[in-house]
């Protein structure tokens, strides 16, 4: 298990890739990028939902 720390660690360094490949794409579409900016986004909203820890129950 990872601590909060090291979570926002991660969080911080891809959203540090992502502003990266967001600057190649300005100058430039790519298949590549696209792809790997649409990785980043779900690894980044992954992270904030294990921060963020929803509380309750998914059942009903």
């Amino acid at each position: 298990m990872r601590t909060e720390q090291q979570i926002k660690r991660k969080l911080n360094e891809l959203l540090v890739q992502k502003q990266a490949v967001e600057a190649r794409l300005a100058g430039g579409s790519s298949e590549r990028d696209e792809r790997e900016l649409a990785r980043l986004e779900e690894s980044i909203q992954l992270l904030g939902w294990v921060l963020n820890e929803p509380t309750g129950s998914y059942h009903m």
